[in-house]
């Protein structure tokens, strides 16, 4: 419909406008005031962010385990990423988070990774304690809830992505959430520098210059079909990971990890005791140990390991109020917990025959592992 009418800048029906229609749906869903649809998750966190009053001199809190862009997102308007561990359930260390505060500390992103979601009570708490804001991470999380409430709209901004891998795709794309109105506008200007030119309702808020990070109709047309399909997805999650967690319950070296809110868990991983138990067991099928994709360990990041900016000038490490270091052996908690930890897939994508098999297979790696690793086993 969108290409047969040739109307694909979202703006071009308005409220009508499938973008619209699809941020109004999502809205209702999360229970948030105001939703944005912006072309990817980075843009999301960038433009919260900006929209917060985040800036140079600014200290962001952000967990060592998550996709690099939650790291390079404070860089991106000025501030500087400090690193917090990890706990057992993969997600930010409230009480490394007491310790990595500052007089300069001004926000912190709690990353609800792999669908598991943070201990937002104890987050908040710190954050109220201490004045900071929240800006929750919820790109690998969209639709999970904690204790009755929807991640993303329990901080004072939320990031969702939507890119290939996300619980809702589009190819790429993401969202701004948030209950509060100013810092509605702000990311509303901040995604589009013809902001001032829309048909949006009055506001107050001093126009500044920003980015375009706008979605077009075709993004927002596949959003809003796509949005029908992530109750049913968590759902299956939900449904399938107590059968699957009970695989791994009771065993004496491994157990499943953690959940904060365990009555909603829709994802599944397993803490070893032994790293090189769990090296071995993250090589079947439908797993996989966390520390050898790499892609997400702090070790690897090297655009924000380096402290190297597009231009010197413009470099955010400049403009701190101290030197902040990333040295390995201030997070040797995340990289253990990591290399003891393997992901379970909970096969959303396969039929309950498929999954059944699947379950056979892990049961059985499991299996010869434990008999392995008993005293005089293996032989």
């Amino acid at each position: 419909m969108v290409i047969a009418r040739g109307e694909l800048l979202r703006y071009a029906r308005g409220k009508d406008g499938y973008t619209a229609r699809f941020e109004d749906r999502l809205a209702r869903l999360i229970g948030v005031k105001h939703v944005l649809t912006v072309n990817s998750g980075s843009n999301a966190l960038i433009a919260a962010m900006a929209a917060a009053g985040i800036g140079p001199g600014d200290e962001v809190l952000v967990p060592a385990y998550t996709w690099v862009a939650t790291a390079l997102a404070p860089l991106a308007v000025g501030a500087v990423p400090v690193l917090v561990n990890i706990d057992a359930s993969l997600t930010i260390d409230p009480q490394d988070i007491e310790r990595q505060i500052t007089p300069f500390t001004k926000a912190i992103v709690p990353v609800h990774m792999q669908n598991v979601v943070c201990d937002m009570d104890a987050i908040m708490a710190i954050a109220r304690r201490h004045q900071l804001l929240v800006i929750e991470d919820a790109c690998q999380a969209v639709g999970l809830q904690y204790k009755g409430r929807r991640v993303g709209g329990i901080g004072d901004l939320g990031a969702f992505s939507f890119n290939h891998h996300k619980n809702i795709t589009a190819g790429e794309g993401g969202a701004v959430l948030t209950n509060d109105d100013r810092y509605f506008e702000r990311a509303r200007m901040f995604h589009d520098p013809g902001a001032f030119i829309r048909d949006h309702a009055p506001t107050s808020e001093p126009l500044f210059s920003g980015l375009n990070c706008r979605v077009s109709e075709l993004t927002g047309a596949v959003l809003h079909a796509q949005l029908g399909r992530l109750e049913p997805l968590l759902k299956t999650l939900h449904a399938r990971y107590p059968g699957v967690a009970d695989i791994f319950s009771g065993r004496p070296r491994c157990r499943p990890s953690p959940h904060h809110s365990p009555e909603d868990a829709v994802a599944l991983s397993v803490l070893f005791d032994d790293p090189e138990e769990a090296r071995i067991f993250g090589q079947t099928r439908g797993a996989g140990r966390l520390i050898d994709t790499g892609r997400h360990v702090f070790t690897n990041w090297e655009a924000v390991l380096s402290k190297r900016s597009f231009h010197e000038r413009m470099n955010p490490h400049q403009w701190a109020h101290r030197e902040i270091t990333y040295n390995v052996e201030d997070h040797q908690a995340t990289l253990d917990i990591l290399s003891r930890t393997c992901r379970v897939s909970l096969g959303a994508q396969y039929p309950a025959p498929v999954m059944l098999l699947q379950k056979r297979t892990l049961r059985a790696a499991i299996d010869r592992l434990s008999a392995q690793s008993r005293p005089n086993g293996g032989g």
